[in-house]
């Protein structure tokens, strides 16, 4: 028993060595301004490399993605009618649906949904 055990660490300890020898290693250690900045045919860029990201629109798809996925889940309850009794079936899918369109209300009141100001 004593055997595997320091067999394992054995193997662990040179996994490690191993590990930590090649991250020292392969770390660039010329820093070059040419090599850090955006490739444009050789040239130097004119403009900046990192464009400007509209937080509306990532707010618009965000909103776009939850009602999508909303969707996938409320698709289900149309099949599962049959096996379920009436009220506990449209219980199930009003409140859902309420429940969404209060999170579609609150972003509309928060003003997310407005494209210009």
């Amino acid at each position: 028993m004593l055997t595997i055990n320091l067999i394992i660490l054995l193997t662990l300890l040179v996994t490690t060595l191993i590990m930590i020898l090649s991250s020292v290693l392969s770390k660039k250690t010329i820093i070059d301004r040419e090599k850090m900045s955006p490739f444009e045919c050789g040239f130097d860029p004119k403009t900046s490399a990192r464009l400007p990201f509209s937080l509306r629109f990532f707010l618009i798809a965000v909103i776009f993605l939850i009602f999508d996925v909303e969707i996938t889940l409320i698709l289900p309850l149309a099949h599962i009618s049959s096996f379920t009794n009436v009220f506990s079936w449209s219980f199930t899918g009003l409140f859902f649906l309420l429940v969404l369109l209060f999170g579609l209300y609150y972003e509309w009141y928060k003003g997310a949904l407005e494209w210009s100001n």
